[in-house]
């Protein structure tokens, strides 16, 4: 036998090998059911977002994060008075939530707000339904608010030394998509399209079935 015909056996059974340790490392118990869905890397994993929690609803009603992430959710903070960013953003997730509907996936859009003294429920409720009728609003108290922002590395800051009223507030633009049970598995930021989004999202349902 040649050395280019052994090379070529040893090439393609490393292959195989790697291959197979992959599989199994996927299909294994304790191993990643979403591995071939993911995309994003962050340091300390998807895991170490999210917290548990207890916030008010739009419709008044004090729900906790078991209640709220009882489907694939895409979650995102921001606020009503933002000029442009969150409509835009809240916008797209809408149009990722129906596309993923109209493919017969359960899922729904979650926003919380980042002013939670102007954003009471009342004015959530009108907010989510501009955009879709499966988007839920959360406000709270600000420690409330405040625990959430943590618990997902959400950093926020209102401007509000001069102007008590019209001001605006700082903060991150990422959609985070938790999982029922409150896994987080992914994050997009806003330069991802809805098509792409709906897409991954999908990928995280049929894996999880």
């Amino acid at each position: 036998m040649t050395d280019r015909k052994i090379l070529m056996i040893g090439t393609a059974a490393a292959i195989g090998i790697l291959a197979g340790g992959a599989l199994y490392l996927t299909m294994r118990p304790g191993g990643d059911p979403f591995a071939q869905c993911s995309s994003s890397a962050v340091a300390g994993g998807m895991g170490a977002f999210g917290t548990e929690f207890t916030l008010t609803r739009d419709d008044g009603q004090r729900v906790t994060d078991a209640q709220v992430f009882d489907k694939p959710t895409l979650l995102y903070f921001g606020y009503t008075f933002c000029p442009d960013v969150c409509p835009l953003d809240a916008a797209r997730n809408a149009d990722a939530e129906a596309l993923l509907v109209e493919d017969g996936k359960d899922a729904q859009t979650v926003f919380i707000t980042v002013d939670p003294r102007r954003d009471t429920p009342e004015v959530l409720a009108d907010y989510t339904s501009l955009f879709s009728d499966r988007m839920i609003g959360l406000t709270g108290t600000d420690e409330e608010i405040a625990a959430v922002n943590r618990g997902w590395r959400n950093y926020y800051k209102a401007h509000d030394e001069e102007d008590q009223e019209y001001y605006l507030v700082d903060h991150m633009t990422n959609t985070y998509l938790v999982m029922p049970g409150g896994q987080t598995v992914e994050f997009f930021s806003r330069e991802t399209p809805s098509e792409q989004i709906a897409e991954t999202v999908a990928c995280y349902v049929d894996a999880s079935a």
